[in-house]
């Protein structure tokens, strides 16, 4: 089996880009990266244990994740948004 050639290409190098803290947040931020062809993930952040049991406002937190090579564009994209702190590099 013949292997890739990948010489300037990004490949599986998923950084964690930003922490959203709300849902509508992290909704337009999608909208966003889904209209400029950026893949993403969303990773829930864990509740805890009693938080499970009792209903807390708020307190959502997200994990997004992208490439690493569509950095700069995300960090444009994202830069006006409330609730988005975006990961330092």
């Amino acid at each position: 089996m013949a292997a890739l050639n990948l010489n300037a290409l990004f490949f599986n190098h998923e950084i964690s880009f930003c922490k959203v803290y709300n849902v509508e947040s992290k909704d337009k931020l999608e909208k966003l990266l889904v209209s400029n062809r950026i893949s993403f993930f969303v990773e829930w952040q864990e509740k805890r244990f009693w938080e499970r049991f009792f209903r807390t406002e708020g307190g959502e937190v997200f994990t997004i994740h992208i490439n690493e090579a569509d950095t700069t564009l995300a960090r444009n994209l994202a830069e006006g948004i409330e609730s988005v702190q975006i990961a330092s590099a």
